[in-house]
């Protein structure tokens, strides 16, 4: 399977508008990404919340806690191998090797609120699929604008009769698009109701303010992913140099930052 024709996803989308020439380095070249300790952050916190959740919120803060620093640790060794000097990780404000101790202590602290205070304060029940299949990094794979569009659903939990779909997030950035995307998927392929999202925001330890998602069209959401589709099938790959090249994965193969 090419580029060309490839399922298109979010992040992709959202890559290429942001800097066409970003997504054909790091998805036609092939350029090796830098590590950062942020992206294994996200993937560790993500395991344990997944854990926790499919427990029935059994899991215990030690269990959480190890958890997490196994799996963060498991990442960092593994992109060390590869990439043993910390000079050349990104870490924005921080030396790559602080930052990768900086997230080890900040990981765990948030594991803990996750499965404790915030918990015990907000009771929750993940939604299941006809089949049984909990809610929980939940693959979709659905026909948008003709353009087919695939993904994982952090949670999806019950909401007085509707579904909500809700997004963990251990950074700052956060994609209105990504949750219009799972509301629309989640009614095409369920036939159930979806009016809110929300993200939970690590650094916090809170939900953020829902997002309505009753009146999005799955036309509007369509439209985003057919022009990110023609646009590859083009072979149009702009470059867009500007703030956001500091912390690009793929910079240092790039003649436009």
């Amino acid at each position: 399977m090419t580029i060309e024709t490839q399922p298109r996803s979010v992040s992709q989308t959202e890559q290429y508008e942001k800097c066409a020439w970003r997504f054909y380095l790091q998805r036609v070249e092939r350029v090796v990404p830098r590590p950062a300790a942020w992206s294994h952050h996200g993937t560790a916190f993500h395991a344990v919340a997944e854990a926790f959740e499919l427990s029935d919120r059994t899991i215990g803060e030690d269990e959480a806690v190890q958890l997490f620093s196994d799996r963060y640790s498991a990442l960092v060794n593994k992109a060390l191998e590869k990439e043993p000097d910390t000079d050349k990780w990104l870490a924005a404000g921080h030396t790559g090797g602080a930052d990768i101790e900086r997230r080890y202590v900040l990981g765990q602290n948030q594991v803990k609120h996750y499965v404790t205070t915030w918990a015990e304060q907000h009771p929750t029940t993940t939604w299941k699929t006809p089949d049984g299949t909990p809610g929980l990094e939940l693959y979709f794979m659905v026909e948008l604008g003709g353009v087919k569009v695939r993904g994982y659903i952090d949670q999806l939990v019950d909401d007085e009769g509707a579904v909500r779909p809700r997004d963990w997030k251990t950074g700052s950035t956060k994609s209105r698009f990504q949750l219009q995307t799972y509301g629309v998927a989640v009614r095409k392929l369920y036939d159930v109701e979806v009016n809110k999202a929300d993200w939970y925001l690590a650094k916090e330890g809170r939900l953020s303010r829902p997002v309505k998602l009753d009146e999005v069209r799955e036309v509007d959401v369509a439209e985003r992913f057919v022009a990110m589709d023609e646009g590859v099938k083009r072979g149009d790959f702009p470059a867009r140099p500007g703030y956001d090249c500091r912390f690009c994965d793929v910079s240092h193969a790039c003649s436009f930052k």
